[in-house]
């Protein structure tokens, strides 16, 4: 992102007046399928420890910090507009989840994404530091 975008981007902590928006704005990426439905319930939980982009007063981005333990956080519900994608704002905006989450000393802060490479570019790896993994087990559908 060029400074003269950069700087038409503003990333605040999301409020609770940000979350009729926020509903609207995560809309088209639940129907292309990129985030997970959220209810009202859901976005409002996940605004306490949420970041907005905004350009012009309008939410361009939102990435939200999930805290399960104090050693343990997650990336959530990650989206910045297509226009921006690829221009910084998705980096700043976990960033800010990152900051957040030292400040709080959360440990680890962990991203399930199909985006791997953008959050390699952040810092994420897929092993830590003394070699360990996260592994799942999908409780739906058949395994192989």
């Amino acid at each position: 992102m060029n400074s003269s975008e950069q700087s038409n981007i503003q990333i605040s902590p999301a409020e609770l007046t940000n979350a009729p928006e926020l509903i609207e704005f995560i809309h088209p990426f639940v129907e292309d399928r990129i985030l997970l439905p959220r209810t009202e319930t859901e976005v409002d939980e996940l605004i306490p420890n949420g970041f907005i982009a905004q350009r012009d007063g309008k939410i361009v981005g939102f990435c939200s910090l999930e805290i399960y333990s104090p050693k343990l956080g997650e990336i959530r519900s990650l989206a910045v507009v297509k226009s921006l994608q690829g221009k910084g704002v998705g980096k700043l905006l976990v960033k800010s989840c990152v900051e957040l989450a030292k400040s709080k000393g959360i440990r680890e802060v962990l991203a399930i994404t199909s985006s791997e490479e953008f959050f390699q570019s952040c810092g994420f790896d897929s092993t830590l530091p003394d070699e360990k993994k996260a592994l799942f087990y999908p409780t739906s559908g058949e395994r192989g």
